[in-house]
């Protein structure tokens, strides 16, 4: 009796914020496309963290475009289902699959999934908000869809790395908070760099007729990075550590206003 020819796939890591994650296809077209989209973040020598094998399907067939994102948690495993792909977690293997069609805003939005959770057990998290660095240092500009992530991106000076305009990323390492670039690009459309650097600061945007920095107490502050955080799941333990993450975050980090006229002079009060 002859066994079956095991399918061949391709391989692809992506590491972000240190974390690696190897995303497994059988079709060398799809693995082309996500080699280019997170050019930048594919690591060649990562050791075997986390894996996913990824299972395409025609667009329009086993997929509900209507329905809304849905995270579920049972003990370690996730499930993880929206109109576009159904994908299922291990937390304690790390190993996990996905179906979908060979789109990548399936495929990206998994990963931030993947990647809130991963987080959430060490103190770190994903939030909207823009990031750069500059001399050196982190700045974050947290805000809702239309507050100015994007505008505030686009205007930073040429001596600016620029990390996201979109969804930062948030570790903390050696009990310091670091912003680490990430591929995921809002408005922008931009990459950020895969670089890393301290957080100095956060801003909270508010566009307005003058540039302004006010400062922020701790309450607010704590409440404003809760409604910004990107976190998917409701299993309350998970959600608890969030909580403890953003008032330890804040205990260190100072979080202040912004309020800002779009117009590159904002920089100038920037440190």
């Amino acid at each position: 009796m002859i066994a079956a020819a095991t399918a061949r796939t391709y391989p692809l890591t992506i590491e972000i914020g240190g974390t690696a994650i190897t995303l497994r296809t059988e079709s060398p077209q799809f693995h082309r496309s996500l080699r280019e989209r997170y050019s930048g973040f594919v690591s060649e020598g990562a050791a075997l963290e986390h894996e996913l094998e990824i299972d395409l399907v025609e667009s329009g067939t086993a997929v509900d475009l209507d329905r809304d994102l849905e995270v579920n948690v049972e003990g370690k495993q996730w499930s993880m289902q929206r109109g576009d792909f159904f994908a299922r977690w291990n937390a304690g293997t790390g190993r996990g699959s996905v179906r979908q069609p060979s789109s990548p805003y399936a495929i990206d939005s998994v990963l931030r999934i993947i990647h809130s959770l991963l987080l959430a057990d060490c103190g770190g998290f994903l939030v909207h908000a823009a990031s750069a660095i500059r001399n050196g240092n982190a700045f974050l500009f947290a805000g809702v869809s239309g507050a100015g992530k994007t505008t505030i991106a686009r205007l930073a000076p040429t001596d600016t790395l620029l990390l996201t305009d979109e969804i930062s990323y948030v570790i903390q390492k050696n009990r310091k908070y670091f912003a680490c670039g990430t591929p995921f690009a809002g408005e922008l459309g931009k990459l950020g760099e895969n670089v890393s650097a301290p957080i100095k600061a956060v801003f909270l945007l508010d566009k307005g007729a003058h540039n302004a920095i006010e400062e922020v107490g701790q309450n607010e502050a704590v409440r404003s990075m809760l409604r910004n955080i990107l976190f998917f799941a409701q299993d309350e333990q998970l959600v608890s550590r969030v909580f403890e993450s953003a008032c330890q975050f804040v205990n260190q980090v100072p979080v202040r206003c912004l309020t800002f006229f779009p117009d590159e002079k904002v920089w100038n009060i920037i440190d």
